[in-house]
């Protein structure tokens, strides 16, 4: 699975972006996909993730309420809407693939199978 992320950019504290994340596979391997962000100087965490199926989603606390993720398989994309941004939301934004775990969101960098480049996510205050 290849993974190509997209969307990110600079935005004023309070706007909105939406992530994209499109996936090259053969049309038999499902996935679940997440996204983690990294802030300069800090771990990657996790942000948020949908199953296969896209009916199971797991946000972290920091963003829920605030993002919403969804997919549409019949164009391979995962999307992560993101409102209300703060400054706290700057980061580098990673798409990852799990084809171990399809059924259930990842949110362990452990059961990534495949990772995408990143996208730079601004918030200016």
């Amino acid at each position: 699975v290849q993974l190509q992320a997209s969307g990110g950019g600079l935005v004023q504290s309070g706007g909105s972006l939406r992530l994209s994340c499109a996936a090259s596979a053969r049309t038999s391997t499902n996935y679940a996909i997440s996204w983690f962000r990294q802030a300069p100087g800090k771990e990657r965490e996790f942000v948020a993730a949908v199953s296969w199926s896209g009916s199971r989603t797991h946000y972290n606390d920091s963003v829920k309420g605030r993002s919403t993720i969804s997919r549409d398989n019949d164009k391979n994309t995962v999307y992560l809407q993101m409102n209300s941004l703060k400054p706290e939301d700057t980061a580098v934004y990673y798409c990852a693939a799990s084809a171990t775990y399809v059924d259930y969101p990842v949110v362990n960098e452990r059961q990534v199978d495949y990772w995408g480049q990143g996208t730079q996510v601004t918030v200016s205050s």
